[in-house]
């Protein structure tokens, strides 16, 4: 894949300001947390509507348009549990910066995000589990290895997979944290693309010390061949390890200035 890509996670519902943002279709507080990430560095930004039964085909749209009408048609990653709105953000897509890609598929009850990835031409996300997290290592190369035949089997190249292993919190899971690496390192031996959301590892844990213990994890999992990440660009410390490591890992090339590059 060479460079590290970064998937913006700010435009979430979650946000008591995104949500009302969303349910008003108010575009200002989404353009500027979408500007804010993207001058951090941000390549793809992830659209987190939730559920959205009612209102999901609608509100995709209008994201998807203000979003890449506004930037460029900035890439994006489009994430709810609402396929049909999915759907309808990938039919009104520009795809002059990239595919969609679709957040995401499981090998359980969410494996049919695969077969709507591949009937669009969308790039997918699919997570190394079935039902929560997988007991060890075997467990999540069999859904890797699942999901994979899935998507090729419904046209996808396997690059346009990206593969998450499901970084788990730290604050109750420590001991599951090699495990974690290890199969990052599996799925890098593959051949194969990896993603997860990061700021699952520091969940919990106090607002001084999550971007310390981020970018320790996103140094030791670029080191076993991570190749994307769902993160808060806007965290400094985090950007900076990532192109860092990617000067290590030779993806990009060194330069005095590599920091602002």
């Amino acid at each position: 894949m060479g460079k590290f890509i970064t998937i913006g996670e700010r435009i979430h519902c979650i946000s008591p300001v995104i949500r009302e943002a969303m349910n008003t279709q108010n575009p200002e507080p989404i353009l500027l947390r979408a500007k804010e990430q993207l001058d951090a560095g941000a390549v793809y930004l992830d659209v987190n509507i939730g559920p959205a039964e009612s209102t999901g085909v609608e509100l995709m749209k209008w994201a998807v348009r203000l979003l890449q009408e506004n930037f460029d048609n900035v890439p994006l990653c489009l994430d709810t549990a609402n396929k049909k709105a999915i759907e309808a953000g990938i039919s009104v897509y520009n795809r002059s910066k990239g595919k969609p890609i679709v957040n995401s598929a499981d090998a359980g009850d969410r494996i049919e995000y695969i077969d709507l990835a591949g009937a669009n031409d969308a790039m997918c996300i699919a997570l190394c589990s079935k039902a929560g997290v997988p007991a060890d290592n075997d467990e999540r190369m069999m859904y890797c290895q699942e999901l994979l035949e899935r998507g090729m089997e419904h046209g996808m190249e396997p690059e346009d997979l990206w593969f998450d292993p499901l970084f788990l919190v730290i604050k109750g899971m420590q001991d599951k944290q090699m495990d974690v690496l290890d199969a990052i390192r599996m799925i890098s031996e593959m051949g194969l693309n990896s993603t997860g959301g990061l700021s699952n590892v520091s969940n919990g844990m106090p607002k001084e010390v999550r971007p310390i213990m981020d970018a320790a994890m996103m140094a030791m999992a670029m080191a076993n061949g991570l190749t994307s990440a769902i993160i808060n660009p806007c965290d400094k410390r985090l950007m900076e390890t990532i192109k860092s490591c990617d000067v290590i890992k030779n993806n990009s090339l060194y330069a005095d200035s590599y920091l602002q590059i």
